[in-house]
């Protein structure tokens, strides 16, 4: 993709990200680019949210989330404020309505991560500054941002590429394929049954596949599904807040580890990509993850970077307060 002007930043249209669909195709693409830009001169952004406050409200533990967006912030010259709800959740304390009326008051932009995709949206609903979520349990928008960026880097390009997300349908399931059926990428989610993506995620990424010309398929077979892809993606077999079914979808997901056998039947020149944290030995073999097909660390850098494009799009040509 071309680099765009620093002086150009795209603005975001939508008034929050609480789903990979709240930027159209176009912005999508411009955030790609500007995170491309980001990395190879970050010192050509290091004021560009100089006066600009943003809290973190994080339900979950969080290794790359927490600290990209917090780096991502500084870097830009803005301010982070972070606020730890694992004690307890947000809404609990007090109502997540008043939370956001109280922080946009404060801050120019919040960040959550949460267990359920609702209490983004009430906060959205109740927000009159950015909401951006950085994690749902029905959602995982920033993540796939970043690995897009990362298969154009390695690729060179988007068009006429074939993902498959090999496991449990969840969230980063969910904004791969709605990433990909908006960039043109073909995706096909292999699972076990009963663990497939949501059927209205699916129907969603199939209606906006007619326009960019990819296929969203799903399969009950790794082997099958993987046959041929430039990409091979997996992420635990058991999230958080599932610790109870651990033992029960080690049994269901036996055939849907990615080895080296697994990796064999994707194309040659294919990447294996895992969100991490890794459970290196289930969903994923140790050999895979340290092959040079592996990108999941490049992946884990440009959350910096995508993170970065996303809050200059939404923030750089507001005014401070």
């Amino acid at each position: 993709m071309t680099a765009v002007r620093k002086s150009s930043v795209q603005q975001i249209q939508a008034p929050h990200l609480l789903a990979d669909t709240d930027l159209t195709p176009q912005e999508l693409r411009a955030l790609i680019a500007l995170a491309s830009d980001v990395k190879k001169t970050p010192r050509d952004y290091a004021t560009t949210l100089a006066g600009k406050s943003i809290a973190l409200l994080f339900e979950k533990p969080s290794l790359r989330t927490r600290i990209t967006f917090q780096l991502a912030i500084q870097q830009l010259g803005g301010f982070a404020v972070f606020q730890d709800h694992r004690d307890g959740r947000i809404g609990e304390r007090e109502p997540a309505k008043d939370m956001a009326r109280n922080l946009d008051r404060w801050v120019d932009a919040i960040v959550a991560r949460t267990f359920t995709q609702e209490i983004i949206e009430r906060l959205a609903q109740w927000s009159s500054v950015p909401v951006i979520n950085a994690l749902s349990g029905k959602y995982h928008p920033c993540q796939a941002m970043a690995d897009f960026q990362t298969l154009d880097e390695r690729f060179g390009s988007l068009g006429g590429l074939k993902m498959a997300f090999v496991g449990d349908g969840n969230n980063v399931c969910h904004s791969l394929m709605l990433c990909a059926a908006r960039l043109g990428v073909s995706f096909v989610a292999a699972t076990p049954p009963e663990y497939e993506p949501d059927a209205e995620v699916v129907s969603r990424a199939r209606e906006l596949a007619q326009s960019s010309g990819a296929k969203i398929e799903l399969s009950f077979d790794a082997r099958e599904a993987v046959s041929g892809v430039s990409a091979v993606y997996t992420d635990l077999w058991t999230s958080m807040g599932w610790e109870a079914e651990t033992q029960q979808r080690r049994v269901a997901f036996a055939d849907f580890q990615v080895d080296d056998e697994l990796m064999s039947r994707a194309a040659s020149d294919a990447v294996f990509m895992h969100c991490l944290p890794a459970s290196r030995g289930e969903e994923v073999t140790d050999s895979v993850m340290e092959s040079s097909a592996s990108v999941v660390f490049d992946q884990a850098e440009n959350r910096l970077h995508a993170q970065k494009a996303l809050l200059l799009m939404f923030l750089a040509h507001n005014a401070a307060k």
